[in-house]
């Protein structure tokens, strides 16, 4: 019986570790379709490096949002979706490839994600012309 008890509590575990996972990648996805800097920054480390059309730095939350802000201001969004997504589980890490679509122009977009307690956070993204 106890057993049981156990192996239950630890699907029950399990069930939300993963639903918290995939709502936070569809979370930053939702952020993104919408062009929301703001939102999007909820979803970053303290410290994330952002890469847009080959300039690469390191930001503090606060700088970041308002680089990700003016890339949106200049690229509003139309729309994105996820192309592919894959993980490392001895690192903790999980990644992401997805399609922005703006009124200019189209981007090519590489999200590296650190685990935190039981959610992922944006480590590095990187927009890319394509």
């Amino acid at each position: 019986m106890r057993l049981r008890i156990f192996y239950s509590c630890l699907l029950w575990v399990w069930f939300l570790v993963g639903k918290s996972q995939t709502s936070d990648i569809e979370s930053i996805a939702t952020a993104l379709r919408s062009g929301s800097a703001k939102e999007l920054i909820k979803f970053c480390v303290p410290r994330v490096e952002i890469e847009i059309e080959g300039q690469k730095a390191n930001y503090s939350k606060s700088q970041a949002e308002a680089v990700l802000r003016d890339f949106f201001n200049k690229n509003s969004a139309r729309g994105f979706r996820y192309v592919h997504q894959g993980s490392s589980p001895e690192d903790g890490l999980k990644y992401a490839i997805g399609n922005y679509s703006s009124d200019g122009t189209d981007y090519r977009v590489y999200m590296l994600l650190k685990s935190e307690d039981t959610s992922y956070f944006i480590d590095t993204i990187s927009f890319t012309k394509g």
